[in-house]
């Protein structure tokens, strides 16, 4: 039997074909086109799955379960989505819908971040553990946690909403509403804006960075500008990457410092630095941790499974 980790995104719907081995054997993705109504995007889900079948030469009847990674808040015991602004879902029960269209009751819903961290605890860089937390480094900074084999997600299914704890009060404004989110210091976005700034005031100081060419070079300022500038031995780009790391452990050893995990992985568009992020931070992770001397150190690690981290964690909801 296989199962179906779908992965609904403001921009696409991804789905894919995985095995009982948690090994993604189709994978296909259609356009979300989320301005239309909800019941038109889950025509284009149920159809998904029904071509991804199809496509890998199987029938729905091959299908064990389903798991759907949505954005918002997602309440996996009623299969429904409260709320999410992205989508425009308020109390939208997404799994008898899809159910609905398919003749599949074994349908499950998470968050998406959660879905993601369930992945990597089920077959990735937590496969084996019990007790973990990814986080994801992309436009915003997202988060996951799992205890005792579970995922946590609050009373409300609202919890686990990492990026938005406060590590600078009064700080840099988040798009949640509040200031001084983690998010609003660690996220790629966060550090595309600090390169910009650093970029205005070298020109203004009339002071020489290697990110002026990166920037040229590629047509824009991203994620990657100041780690190659910093590569490239530019002491402006090491100053942006020193700020932006400096919020980062700090965050990071919130989260070890709350949690306890046996392993934090760490996912996301700056996870592509690979160990060298690791590396550049765990001296003030280990120095800042509690009972850091005592206790047995979290693993603090890269992310194993990518963009997949989602369809794999979607697919196995509800073991």
């Amino acid at each position: 039997m296989y199962r179906i980790g779908i992965d609904l995104g403001g921009t696409n719907i991804a789905a894919a074909i995985v095995s009982e081995d948690f090994k993604i054997v189709k994978k296909m993705s259609v356009p979300t086109l989320r301005e239309r109504d909800a019941s038109f995007i889950m025509d284009d889900m149920a159809q998904l799955c029904r071509d991804l079948c199809a496509s890998a030469g199987y029938t729905l009847e091959d299908i064990e379960a389903i798991g759907i990674a949505s954005p918002g808040v997602a309440n996996h015991t009623d299969g429904v989505v409260e709320y999410s602004c992205n989508l425009g879902f308020r109390k939208f029960p997404i799994c008898k819908e899809l159910s609905n269209r398919l003749g599949i009751d074994n349908i499950h819903v998470e968050n998406d971040a959660n879905a993601a961290a369930w992945g990597e605890a089920v077959a990735g860089a937590a496969k084996g553990t019990r007790n973990s937390v990814m986080i994801t480094l992309g436009t915003g900074v997202g988060g996951g946690v799992i205890i005792d084999g579970k995922v946590f997600s609050g009373f409300n299914y609202a919890g686990a909403e990492l990026g938005h704890v406060v590590i600078e009060k009064d700080g840099r404004p988040c798009g949640c509403g509040r200031r001084g989110c983690w998010e609003a210091y660690s996220s790629a976005t966060a550090l595309i804006n600090m390169t910009k700034e650093k970029l205005e005031e070298c020109e203004k100081a009339g002071r020489k960075t290697a990110m002026t060419d990166i920037v040229a070079k590629y047509g824009k300022v991203s994620g990657r500008t100041a780690f190659d500038g910093m590569r490239a031995g530019d002491e402006a780009a090491h100053e942006v990457v020193d700020t932006y790391l400096s919020y980062l452990s700090c965050g990071i050893t919130n989260m070890i410092n709350i949690f306890q995990p046996e392993v934090l992985s760490i996912g996301g568009g700056i996870s592509g630095e690979g160990q060298a992020l690791i590396d550049m931070m765990i001296y003030v992770i280990r120095k800042e941790q509690y009972g850091s001397d005592f206790v047995t150190h979290t693993k603090v690690c890269i992310a194993e499974l990518g963009n997949d981290a989602g369809l794999i964690g979607a697919a196995f909801l509800g073991i």
